[in-house]
């Protein structure tokens, strides 16, 4: 593949996105590859596997090579809106979109406000706690993690999340009650140094909640999917992708590893990123049914 990188000005940011076109073009629509907070970078492993395909990949206003601007704000549809732009600027029609974690939140007011951008969403994993039945415990959760990262810094606040995302089942109402986790012990700083800036903790945990518009997705025209990780289990984001599954009145389809399944790395080893690309290409092509392989999670 080559690569070209772009920039563009959106109102309240500048963005950063990639176009890595195919050596040997095929007859598939462009793939637009997104996450949110992750950046482009952490999907490399699962884009080397689309070389017969246009790849879009981007940063969010709030990740890696984009920044916001002074005043720049940051809501799931204010990134719903950046994706538009991007699919905008580059011009090439209709794209298929795997989107994952707080990317696949963002994909959805994308869709519900522009429906003639996308043919295909694969929504991997969102981590829609409205529709939660543990939904005001987690409420009050994130806000404490939120407050902590303001008060003491990125270690304790990082520290609460890895704890929560931890969980494999609906968290208990006096969740908030047991003690706070050492950063220590997850190889976390103890130290504060100051930064208030971090793309999870600082910008996208401190976002109002999503609420998606069930209506408006079923009218958009879009087929959507939801994927959930065969490794994932009762975690909380693949929580929200069978809760959105239901509102939807689809059936999730189940992906190779666990939330970050297309990506091999020290935390997920087992995770391989060809077997997901495989699992990928064969749902946006049309081959892959949501029943071919049982949910674990059900």
């Amino acid at each position: 593949m080559s690569t070209t990188t772009h920039t563009l000005d959106v109102p309240g940011a500048i963005l950063t996105y990639d176009v890595h076109e195919p050596e040997n073009a095929g007859d598939h629509p462009p793939l637009f590859v997104f996450g949110s907070p992750m950046g482009a970078s952490g999907f490399t492993q699962l884009i080397a596997h689309f070389g017969d395909r246009t790849v879009i990949t981007y940063d969010p206003r709030i990740a890696e090579r984009s920044h916001l601007k002074d005043g720049g704000e940051v809501t799931y549809d204010i990134h719903g809106d950046d994706l538009h732009r991007v699919a905008e600027a580059i011009g090439l029609g209709p794209v298929d979109a795997f989107a994952s974690s707080g990317g696949a939140v963002a994909a959805l007011p994308w869709v519900s406000s522009h429906p003639d951008d996308v043919r295909t969403l694969v929504a991997h994993e969102p981590p829609l706690t409205v529709l939660l039945e543990d939904a005001e415990t987690i409420t009050k959760v994130n806000a404490d993690i939120v407050d902590t990262y303001r008060r003491d810094g990125f270690g304790p606040a990082m520290a609460k999340f890895i704890q929560l995302v931890s969980q494999v089942e609906p968290l208990r109402a006096d969740y908030l009650d047991q003690p706070a986790p050492d950063p220590a012990q997850f190889g976390l700083p103890t130290d504060d140094d100051g930064s208030r800036d971090d793309a999870l903790l600082g910008y996208n945990m401190a976002m109002p909640a999503f609420v998606p518009d069930s209506a408006a997705l079923k009218a958009s025209g879009a087929r959507i999917v939801l994927a959930i990780g065969a490794a994932s289990g009762g975690g909380m984001p693949a929580r929200g992708g069978r809760a959105l599954a239901a509102l939807l009145g689809v059936e999730p389809v189940v992906f190779p590893g666990d939330h970050g399944g297309f990506a091999a790395s020290e935390w997920s080893p087992g995770n391989d990123p060809a077997a997901f690309a495989d699992t990928l290409r064969a749902v946006l092509d049309g081959g892959q049914s949501s029943l071919d392989t049982p949910d674990p999670g059900l």
